[in-house]
């Protein structure tokens, strides 16, 4: 079958949309989340149904083109030049399903994270979500899901009960331990290279309200600041997730004036624990004198605000990395780069504190946990084509610096930069998932954003 005829297959028999190059909406169908990545592929295809993926992978074989599913466009950067290829947009597929008996979500394969979390919480359930209510759901369990429950829950990939998925050869699966369960290990931790999701079933927990929210410090207190906070998450329990940020507001009016240009050293926590246990383990770092303190009593399903994300699709370029340790000799790296006195262009380098239940060996999957003592992340915005050189030299100069500190291994959802995807892995894992891959997709029609060829 020829490309041409591929179309007018598709034009035909799709119940959902088919955009092409000088199509009205053509822009707007091939955007990522990240608008700095032009993606642009042979015909966008915005998904109706599983029946629409089906087609698309039926289709796309028989011309000769490879097909790469996409929700948001989150984590788009390392997809890379998507030339003959379909671009399968499942944004439209957003229905979810909550159980409250069985405690347990249903959702379909274009579902964002807010659609979950406001739906579990009339039933006083809490998922592991993203930081950003604007996250697929899909993408982000597929690469491990670290949310603000994570040290005391792990995973969110390791609390997946069953995916459903459509298959190179374009069969729809059911895919659990007991059925596929060679995929359904792939598929927690590999990425999508194996088959495109159409639904997942994942466990919800009995979590109505955590004590969450920020201290703000300003930027030239920096030093103090994260070496205090690194010290103090020696000690507090595995209820408690925090992160530790350098980060600066741009001058615009959409932000409150006290943020606006202003540039700040913060440190964001989220817990379980009552708020007097919460307050007594924040003693030392409210020491230090934070210029506002916002920590309070939230609905869980609040907590895609705490870290101020932006709440709509930006140009931008950023990476990220995981970090063995961070004594005073990693934050001084991290500082040289980002910190009071650096003319930095990057608007925000996050650490992440990991461990409890993130450390590796609890689960089943390509992946159960995360390596490592923190979980980095910086980013700067590119709104203008002369921004984004010194914003990729700042990321460049960042992982040069932190480096001695980096551990084997790297979390798939932060790798926003094609990267040799085999270094994530150890050996084993990399050959048994190009083994599964070989398996149900053995002319790698399926394309990911992080892909494992077939062995």
């Amino acid at each position: 079958m020829s490309i041409h005829d591929a179309i007018q297959v598709l034009a035909r028999d799709l119940e959902g949309n088919l955009t092409g190059p000088g199509d009205p909406g053509w822009d707007e169908a091939r955007q990522a989340w990240n608008l700095a990545v032009d993606q642009q592929p042979v015909a966008v295809v915005t998904a109706a149904s599983v029946r629409d993926v089906q087609t698309v992978l039926r289709v796309g074989g028989a011309a000769g083109l490879r097909v790469a599913a996409q929700s948001t466009g989150h984590n788009a950067s390392p997809m890379g030049d998507l030339t003959g290829t379909i671009l399968l947009r499942l944004s439209e597929l957003r229905g979810v399903r909550i159980d409250p008996s069985r405690r347990v979500a249903l959702v379909e394969g274009g579902a964002q994270w807010a659609d979950v979390t406001s739906a579990a919480a009339e039933h006083g359930l809490a998922a592991l979500a993203g930081s950003s209510g604007d996250v697929g759901v899909a993408g982000y369990t597929l690469g491990g899901g670290v949310s603000w429950l994570a040290r005391s829950h792990g995973l969110a990939l390791n609390h997946v009960r069953a995916f459903e998925v459509v298959t190179a050869d374009a069969e729809v699966r059911g895919v659990e331990a007991e059925h596929h369960p060679d995929l359904f290990w792939a598929l927690r931790g590999g990425g999508g290279s194996f088959a495109v999701v159409t639904a997942i079933e994942f466990a919800l927990f009995p979590i109505r309200e955590v004590y969450a929210g920020a201290l703000f410090f300003p930027l030239e207190r920096a030093r103090e600041v994260m070496n205090a906070w690194a010290r103090w998450t020696g000690t507090v329990p595995d209820e408690v997730t925090s992160l530790g940020r350098l980060i600066r507001f741009p001058e615009i009016p959409e932000l409150p004036p006290e943020l606006s240009g202003k540039a700040f050293s913060v440190v964001e926590v989220a817990t379980t624990l009552d708020p007097i246990a919460a307050d007594d383990l924040l003693a030392p770092l409210r020491a230090l004198g934070p210029a506002d303190d916002t920590m309070a009593m939230i609905p869980v399903e609040q907590l895609d605000q705490l870290n101020m994300d932006p709440p709509a699709p930006v140009p931008i370029h950023a990476d990220g990395w995981l970090q063995a340790e961070l004594d005073a000799g990693a934050i001084e790296a991290v500082l040289s780069v980002a910190g009071p006195g650096v003319d930095s262009p990057l608007l925000t380098v996050d650490l992440r504190h990991l461990g409890g239940a993130l450390t590796p060996g609890g689960g089943d999957g390509a992946i159960d946990g995360l390596p490592g003592a923190f979980l980095g992340f910086a980013i700067g915005v590119t709104p203008v084509p002369p921004a984004v050189p010194p914003v990729r030299a700042a990321v460049s100069a960042l992982l040069e610096a932190v480096s001695p500190w980096r551990p084997e291994g790297m979390y798939l959802n932060f790798a926003e930069q094609p990267s040799d995807v085999s270094s994530f892995f150890d050996a084993a894992t990399w050959a048994r998932l190009r083994e599964v891959k070989a398996a149900y997709d053995p002319h790698d029609l399926i394309r990911s954003n992080h892909p494992v060829p077939p062995l």
